[in-house]
């Protein structure tokens, strides 16, 4: 049987993973409790792309506290009760030879709105419907939502307090990894791009002042998560606006963050401003994790329409990214891992065992 860059097992910290096929962190909305606690449906979603071969599993952008959720209809680890339900997922993800991860979020402006399914109103709840007052860097709007509020200096410490407390019950309930959202324009790429961020004290205007927050953040979940567990962080490389957050800067920041204590970055883009034009086709995202890998020595995943076999190995086996994230492809086939394997001519011992009549012929 032949090898392949996308099989080839990665270790970092001590944690390895089986393959370079990862699932991206995917929200689904479904805490129909309101109370962020995931039940069935996330111990299926996540289940099945563990089962379907991947090598890491990333849970959706998990609030820190209930402010931070985008939706009321989102996933939490601000309380023990959450943390309890994410073991018993953790726990069939790890039964799946899977590394188990989960993206730790706080919305900022863009919190407190509409789910993305099940209603047909869209934007900033209102408070009589269940809303709230979000926050910010800056009291500027996300383009249709409601004005947040700027943070204080108390509130920037609590957001520090809570991502730390966050990372700390995700490694209890037996997550391997956590992973620092710091992209699609939530609160922590608020403050990271000038577009957002008008702040004029330590926490505005310098590359350095604007990713103090960032940086903070990090030290605090490397703290709380020991020297054991990787640290993940996730970028939207480019604002994709004159004047915004651009490749340049994630790179430098990159490179801030690794020597804080961030081992990883999972590269994206977007999400901070409306009305850009966004270049999207096969692989569009690839070059800016090439970028950030190149510019400030660090492992990076690539992800954005990633969709074939071939395709997934091309990117990895040319050393422009050291692991693939999956969205929208694993929702179509959780199994893609399986298939890739197999279209690429790569033997697995990974099969779900239940499912091995199912093999193709030649595997």
């Amino acid at each position: 049987m032949a090898t392949a860059a996308l099989f080839e097992p990665l270790t970092l910290r001590g944690v390895t993973f089986r393959n370079r096929v990862w699932a991206a962190p995917m929200c689904q909305y479904s805490i129909l409790a309101k109370d962020g606690v995931p039940r069935d449906w996330h111990l299926m979603h996540l289940g099945q792309l563990a089962a379907g071969g991947a090598g890491l599993v990333v849970a959706e952008a998990s609030a820190v506290s209930p402010e931070g959720r985008i939706t009321d209809a989102d996933t939490g680890i601000w309380n023990d009760e959450q943390a309890s339900a994410w073991a018993r997922i953790v726990d069939f993800i790890h039964s799946q030879g899977a590394v188990a991860g989960i993206q730790l979020a706080h919305a900022g402006r863009k919190a407190s709105t509409w789910p993305a399914w099940g209603h047909d109103e869209h934007g900033t709840v209102p408070a009589g419907a269940g809303g709230w007052q979000t926050v910010s860097a800056s009291a500027v709007s996300f383009p249709g939502y409601d004005p947040p509020v700027a943070l204080d200096a108390a509130g920037i410490r609590d957001v520090v307090d809570d991502f730390a407390a966050a990372a700390a019950r995700a490694i209890g309930a037996g997550f391997d990894l956590v992973e620092i959202h710091a992209a699609h324009g939530y609160l922590l790429h608020q403050f990271l791009s000038p577009l957002s961020n008008r702040r004029t004290d330590e926490y505005g205007g310098s590359l350095e002042n604007r990713a103090r927050l960032l940086l903070a953040v990090v030290r605090a979940v490397r703290d709380a998560i020991g020297p054991d567990h990787p640290l993940f962080v996730r970028f939207s490389a480019t604002d994709y606006a004159p004047g915004g957050w651009n490749e340049d800067d994630t790179a430098t920041v990159a490179g801030w963050a690794a020597a804080a204590g961030a081992d990883f970055f999972d590269i994206s883009s977007g999400g901070n401003v409306t009305g850009v034009s966004i270049p999207l086709g096969p692989g569009y995202q690839v070059p800016l994790a090439r970028h950030v890998k190149t510019e400030a020595d660090v492992p990076v995943s690539a992800v954005g329409l990633i969709t074939t076999p071939a395709q997934a190995e091309q990117i990895v086996a040319s050393g422009q990214a050291d692991a693939i994230m999956l969205g929208r492809e694993l929702l179509r086939d959780p199994h893609f891992p399986l298939r890739a394997a197999h279209e690429l001519g790569v033997s697995l011992d990974y099969w779900p065992p239940q499912y091995l009549r199912a093999r193709w012929p030649e595997d």
